[in-house]
């Protein structure tokens, strides 16, 4: 490694790819394995267990696979593992996954920005951002392109959608549908993301059936069963409506339900 500071460590048993960059004071451990292109930072640590692909940043101060702040952990071996060309900012933590999951994922092309914590065993999908401060609960699940700003929580166990949006400073205590915006205390639907969904290259067609399925969810008075008996029972098609009914279904049955809807809710 022609780009390893002398005052960074690492153990003669990492596996690092080619121009790799290690900055001044980061660790690197054992059973760890960095992709090539890869910058890790001053101060970084990167414990065993680690897996980082390719072309990622890892700032100033984070630390990658800490061992799980979690009673239940004994020692197992697991991973915490983040895909190609993801930033993650300064003094953000990403745990190892326990023995249920065996294992932390962050996806590729994610930014995650500065002090953001992403607990044991959860998986975050590709593309997505986590602003500052947000705080990601043990077993959390992020869909592909989910945005969650500054300064929210999740707790334990709580699903959050492919292309939802939640705004800052919430309390996400509860599931959060695909394709939608979520906010205000106590967090409920805002509407669906309409914006961020065009920027993704859904069609007018494909929005407006997300926005006839969620006016049956949330605006219609109706209950989580008959919502679902409804849907399934429309003229409506596409794989959009496959994925809603999917996770509302999940979200009843076994997760931790689903967020409400606010009567003033546009879309």
């Amino acid at each position: 490694m022609q780009n390893k500071s002398p005052l960074a460590y690492i153990h003669q048993d990492a596996i690092i790819g080619d121009n790799v960059t290690v900055e001044p004071f980061a660790a690197i451990y054992q059973n760890v394995e960095i992709g090539e292109g890869t910058w890790i930072g001053p101060n970084v640590s990167i414990m065993p267990g680690a897996r980082i692909g390719k072309n990622c940043q890892i700032h100033a101060g984070a630390v990658i696979a800490g061992i799980p702040q979690d009673l239940k952990f004994q020692g197992e071996e697991s991973l915490a593992i983040i895909g190609d060309n993801t930033v993650v900012r300064e003094c953000v933590t990403v745990n190892r996954g326990t023995i249920e999951k065996q294992k932390t994922v962050v996806g590729s092309d994610c930014l995650l920005m500065a002090y953001v914590h992403v607990a044991h065993d959860c998986i975050v999908e590709d593309k997505v951002i986590l602003a500052n401060a947000v705080q990601l609960g043990g077993h959390v699940e992020v869909g592909h392109s989910a945005v969650i700003g500054g300064a929210s929580v999740a707790h334990q166990f709580v699903r959050v959608g492919a292309h939802a949006m939640i705004s800052g400073a919430c309390k996400i205590l509860k599931d959060v549908p695909p394709y939608v915006m979520a906010g205000r205390e106590p967090l409920g639907y805002d509407g669906v993301n309409s914006r961020g969904l065009r920027r993704r290259s859904f069609s007018n067609e494909q929005i407006h059936a997300i926005q006839n399925i969620y006016r049956i969810i949330f605006q219609k008075g109706l209950n989580n069963s008959q919502a679902i008996a409804e849907i399934e029972n429309t003229e409506i098609e596409g794989e959009e409506k496959v994925k809603i009914l999917d996770f509302v279904k999940l979200s009843v049955t076994s997760g931790r339900g689903l967020i409400r809807g606010h009567r003033s809710s546009k879309h």
